[in-house]
């Protein structure tokens, strides 16, 4: 027989147990696991860039100031994109926050958590033009924006304030030498400093580049000239119709073919030729002048990667007929849905908008109008008076905030570009069949 006083015991500890539990689950707040009470947020970043910096630099600080250490994971720019990807599939709850690129909205904003109650007065009047909308879909904030860019002119002060060189150039070509404004400033500057060095007509210093490489960089580039040219909304209208096949996109795309093919004065590999492939060759002094992202400035001064470091100036973006227009490239602090620490992931964010001046350091760039207006008057940041101008340009608009954008781009837009430059087909070949490719994506 069993003994009494030992089911007594067992009952009592059965009890105990039960009350332990149920205190412990009554704890969680709807919608928490016990994960939740883990002082600790996870961030995903791209290794190396300036997310990695400002998070690695503020992890301390923060600690101090809430109790949640910050563990950081680092992965390649692909690497976030995918990793995000699952965790929207999983709901896992693996990430608290991440630092995301302005194309993948579309993808994201189901999973993304709402910021709208972010967004105050204050820190919209203190974002630059299309941050907000950016990082917005379907009337929803979902990302707080770290830092903003585009394209500027960067060029070669010593080049421009020879005596010699402007001299030749009034005489050729009847106005002023200075850094172009308009396409056909731009078009005669870069010809007259394509200069050949020996009889066999090597090139030893190009004017320009222009970008063809199989990444958005080609796309991005040749979209500024668009919208210079009066594209307004960018590559598919409100309406759904597909638009890079009229006019605008035409005659941007008939504007980087002339500098590459028939004035020859960009090098002739543009379509292994970016952004990253232009810097190297300005800072290497092998191009007098470059249509790249803003904060190009900062390196092409330093002389421990440029040889044409202290000679190097900076200004607005080109403006075609219809004004200065270029495409922004913006990231954005986000909030997974499936984060069991929702509450605290944002005043992780309201953090770090607070000291959005790292960023401003680690990049040369930010996203609040304040620090570059701060940082504008300060030596080496002289890049960001004439990118705070692009930015607040006319013609200067977000890419369009389709689902099928990375689509689009690949299987459309960057072979219609190589297409032209490589002049196996006209420009409006080239956008003609691309705009076919475009319609059956989204009617799919």
């Amino acid at each position: 027989m069993i003994n009494r006083k030992f089911i007594v015991n067992l009952m009592t500890c059965l009890l105990i147990v039960s009350v332990f539990l149920t205190g412990c689950s009554g704890n969680q707040t709807s919608g928490e696991t016990q994960q939740s009470d883990e002082k600790s947020l996870t961030v995903l970043v791209e290794g190396g860039s300036p997310a990695f910096k400002v998070a690695e630099q503020t992890a301390e600080d923060f600690k101090k100031l809430t109790g949640y250490e910050v563990k950081i994971e680092a992965v390649p720019y692909v690497g976030v994109y995918d990793k995000l990807k699952a965790e929207m599939t999983s709901r896992a709850g693996a990430y608290d926050v991440a630092t995301i690129d302005i194309l993948w909205f579309p993808s994201f904003a189901s999973g993304l958590l709402p910021l709208d109650d972010l967004m105050t007065d204050e820190v919209k009047n203190d974002l630059f033009p299309g941050l907000l909308s950016g990082g917005s879909y379907e009337g929803n904030a979902y990302g707080m924006p770290v830092w903003t860019n585009a394209k500027t002119l960067i060029y070669r002060k010593d080049l421009f304030e020879d005596e010699a060189n402007k001299k030749s150039f009034k005489e050729q070509y009847g106005y002023e030498l200075q850094p172009p404004k308009t396409w056909q400033e731009y078009q005669d500057t870069a010809k007259f400093f394509t200069r050949d060095t020996d009889n066999n007509g090597q090139v030893d210093q190009y004017g320009t580049t222009v970008f063809g490489a199989n990444n958005g960089d080609a796309v991005a580039s040749w979209l500024d000239h668009a919208a210079q040219a009066g594209a307004k909304p960018l590559v598919v209208g409100e309406d759904g119709k597909v638009l890079i096949n009229t006019k605008p996109y035409v005659e941007a795309l008939e504007l980087l073919t002339e500098i590459l093919n028939k004035d020859k004065s960009a090098p002739p590999g543009a379509l292994e030729i970016s952004s990253a492939e232009t810097a190297e060759l300005f800072w290497n002094g092998k191009a007098a002048m470059m249509l790249a992202w803003g904060h190009f400035y900062v390196p092409s001064n330093d002389p421990k990667q440029s040889k044409v470091a202290g000679n190097v100036g900076s200004a607005p973006m080109i403006a075609g007929s219809e004004g200065i227009g270029a495409v922004p490239g913006p990231w954005y602090q986000v909030v997974p849905k499936s984060s069991k620490k929702q509450e605290i992931a944002k005043k992780y964010i309201e953090f770090l908008y607070d000291k959005n001046e790292l960023y401003m350091e680690a990049l040369g760039v930010a996203a609040r109008k304040s620090v570059s207006e701060k940082y504008s008057k300060k030596e080496g940041y002289e890049h960001l008076e004439p990118l705070t101008k692009t930015l607040s340009g006319k013609q200067t608009q977000n890419r369009p905030a389709l689902q099928e954008w990375q689509q689009i781009e690949s299987e459309a837009l960057i072979p219609a570009v190589q297409y032209a430059l490589s002049g196996e087909k006209t420009p409006e070949e080239a956008l003609d069949w691309a705009a076919n490719v475009i319609e059956d994506i989204v009617q799919q």
